[in-house]
């Protein structure tokens, strides 16, 4: 990966906590914890998934990527958590802030590791072997599908039209 492309993916994932502030203005406090018909994750709970991941998931991956030799790597099981941690009952600003303060953290570690460091592995559990490269491809694609989600959702609870499911994306 040259560093224009990393840039670029590091410039998105910098832009998505901020995506998601929008919309919150967009919702009141019932609609951020309105499940969609047909199933999938409320608004809060969309948060605070991406919250845990990043420090829980990414975080790890990147620690442990760079600090041991090809590490395994356990997968984030986004459902499970959610059911645990009972999201729906969490603060949508805590929420926000922990992905922001999270996010932040992770942009400024990826652009800091040294070029020998991208070809760094681990082995992820439904995966397989990954680079440290991968990392910021596969944060910048769940990214996209959640704010994906997020924009079917927010056109369901305010403008009242079909929401669809979207593929599971909770173990990551």
């Amino acid at each position: 990966m040259n560093r224009r492309d990393l840039e670029s993916m590091l410039l998105t994932l910098e832009s998505t906590p901020a995506l998601l502030v929008r919309a919150a203005d967009k919702l009141s406090d019932a609609q951020v914890r309105q499940e969609p018909a047909g199933g999938g994750f409320s608004f809060i709970e969309n948060v605070w998934h991406l919250a845990d991941l990043e420090r829980e998931g990414y975080a790890v991956r990147i620690r442990r990527i760079l600090g041991e030799d090809e590490p395994y790597l356990a997968d984030f099981e986004g459902d499970r958590v959610a059911r645990e941690r009972d999201y729906k009952r969490l603060s949508l600003a805590e929420g926000l802030a922990a992905f922001a303060v999270a996010r932040e953290r992770n942009v400024q570690k990826l652009r800091s590791i040294h070029n020998s460091d991208w070809n760094r592995r681990g082995h992820q559990d439904n995966f397989g072997t990954i680079s440290l490269a991968d990392v910021p491809r596969m944060m910048t694609e769940h990214d996209r599908e959640h704010t994906s989600e997020v924009a079917d959702l927010l056109a369901h609870i305010v403008e009242g039209k079909e929401f669809r499911p979207h593929p599971t994306s909770a173990v990551a």
